[in-house]
């Protein structure tokens, strides 16, 4: 495998067309923090098939859009090379893409606010990360949630578009007991592969294979990690009472996968210690995720990432260490 990526590598120095192809890999890479072009094309071709399999292939294409926009205008403001090589500038634009044409009908002003997204998630990224390095934790995917709030919200002061698949507005109502059901081994195993491709926006269970072999070939850890978090996060969220079809896709495993995988194998060694502080974490993000909810129901607009990213900026600002 290393020596597949190290002749990739070479093609890319010596061709300006493989260097933006492999920079916009990387970018989808890095929604799960795998700065590897193989990840990133496992993620596409998973998240492309998902899309396509339930319907919505714009949602696949939106993605595609989104990575390129954001790549493009990277390279305009002349980032950090280093960075840009790495597809730091790109995960967020994928997701402004995914997110965008899941929530909003298609049409042409769609296709212009997922552009428009895409290159103003750099434009944040930039000043978040100046920002945030004051307290030494990382922008992660707050410029993809910051610039779709944004941009759904707005779908309810223009005709042109319909954000109609978003969730209804509404008072904040205390879950009712009879929504929860008994956890069955067939939809612990659902909401455990669904909690895994929601981090894309896809309730496509089976896509979720493609994903974890993405995450294997760059870091069998972070692959490790995913299932555990995805694991957790179903049983947390079944034992706490949550409502049972948002445990079974994945809506409440998402973001705890995400945090897994960021404490767990990518801003700390794994270790014993380690996965402890994840495993914390993680079942912190549930009971977040789940905080989100009840605080966005008012405005009618869908949490994101927004818990994953509050948890992980809450468990990295102190510092630890664990060597």
């Amino acid at each position: 495998m290393k020596g597949m990526l190290a002749r990739w590598e070479r093609l890319c120095a010596s061709s300006r067309i493989l260097r933006f192809v492999d920079v916009n890999l990387r970018g989808v890479g890095q929604v799960m923090f795998q700065d590897n072009p193989l990840s990133g094309l496992l993620f596409l071709v998973a998240i492309g098939w998902g899309s396509y399999a339930s319907g919505m292939p714009q949602v696949g294409w939106g993605g595609l859009v989104g990575v390129l926009a954001a790549t493009l205008m990277a390279q305009w403001l002349r980032v950090d090379t280093a960075a840009l090589n790495a597809g730091l500038h790109g995960f967020n634009g994928y997701l402004v893409g995914l997110a965008l044409p899941t929530f909003v009908a298609v049409s042409p002003a769609l296709w212009v606010y997922v552009v428009l997204g895409a290159a103003v998630s750099v434009v944040v990224m930039l000043g978040l990360t100046n920002v945030l390095k004051t307290w030494g934790v990382p922008a992660l995917t707050a410029p993809f949630v910051l610039v779709s709030w944004l941009l759904l919200l707005a779908t309810n002061a223009f005709s042109g578009l319909e954000g109609g698949a978003l969730p209804p507005a509404g008072e904040i109502v205390p879950i009712d007991p009879s929504a929860t059901d008994p956890l069955r081994f067939g939809d612990f195993v659902g909401g455990v592969l669904t909690s895994i491709t929601q981090v894309f926006l896809k309730g496509h269970g089976p896509a979720a294979v493609l994903l974890l072999a993405g995450l294997a070939v760059s870091s069998t850890a972070a692959a490790v990690f995913a299932v555990v978090g995805a694991v957790v996060a179903v049983i947390a969220a079944h034992l706490l009472g949550a409502e049972s079809q948002l445990v079974t896709a994945g809506l409440l495993g998402f973001n705890p996968v995400l945090t897994a995988i960021a404490l767990g194998a990518v801003f700390y060694r794994p270790s014993a210690r380690v996965a402890a502080y994840a495993l914390l974490a993680t079942v912190l993000s549930v009971i977040a995720q789940g905080a989100m909810i009840a605080a966005m129901t008012p405005f009618g607009i869908p949490t994101l990432t927004a818990a994953f990213v509050l948890v992980t900026w809450l468990f990295l600002m102190p510092g630890q260490k664990f060597e």
